[in-house]
C-alpha cells in the first residue's frame, strides 16, 4: 500500500546499498523526496551509513528523506522485545539494530543531513511528536496511523524523522 504520487520499490527493484541500482533510475541530485518506513533496522550500522550516503547523493538540495524505524527507547519492554534485533515480532528475525532518537539522527547527520525528529521517545520515556504532513510521506507505524494505538495508548510507535539535504 502506498500513497498517490509515490513510487513504491522493494529490494528486488532498488537495493538502497547498490549504487548501480540508483544509477539505473536516477541522476545524482535529482530526487525531491524519499520515504523509507522500517527499512534501516534491517541494515547493519555500516550498511545504514552507506545507504544514507547514497540517499544524500541522489536527493536534490532542499530534498528530504522521511524515515521510520522501531523505537529503542519505547518504555514498554514488550514492544522492545517485539522489535529488537532477533526479537519476537514479525520480521524482527532480520533486524540488525534497534535505534534510539539519538543514534538514528546521528547516523544521518554524519553524512550531511539536517535531521528533524517527528515522533520519538526520549531517554526519560517521554513521547514527543510534531504535526507532520501525510503529503510529505505517510508513516503508517506511527501514533496517528497505527491501529494498535486506537485505544489512546501508544502500543506501537516509531522513531519518525525527516532528514533534509540543505
Amino acid at each position: 500500500m502506498h500513497d498517490h504520487g509515490w513510487i513504491p520499490t522493494d529490494i528486488e527493484c532498488l537495493n538502497v546499498l547498490n549504487a548501480a541500482d540508483w544509477n539505473r533510475f536516477f541522476s545524482p541530485g535529482s530526487i525531491d523526496a524519499l520515504l523509507a518506513e522500517h527499512v534501516w533496522e534491517h541494515l547493519t550500522p555500516s550498511e545504514g551509513a552507506c545507504a544514507a550516503a547514497l540517499c544524500f547523493k541522489y536527493l536534490r538540495h532542499g530534498g528530504y528523506l522521511r524515515l521510520a524505524v522501531p523505537d529503542g527507547l519505547h518504555p514498554d519492554p514488550h514492544y522492545r522485545e517485539w522489535v529488537r534485533a532477533g526479537g519476537t515480532g514479525a520480521g524482527a528475525h532480520d533486524h540488525k539494530v534497534l535505534y534510539t532518537c539519538i543514534t538514528f539522527s546521528a547516523l544521518f547527520e554524519q553524512v550531511g543531513f539536517c535531521c528533524e525528529l517527528l515522533e520519538y521517545f526520549d531517554e526519560q520515556g517521554i513521547f514527543h511528536d510534531k504535526v507532520w504532513s501525510i503529503q510529505d510521506g505517510t508513516i503508517r507505524r506511527s501514533k496517528r496511523f497505527d491501529e494498535r494505538n486506537r485505544d489512546g495508548q501508544l502500543h506501537y510507535t516509531s522513531i519518525a524523522m525527516d532528514a533534509h539535504k540543505i
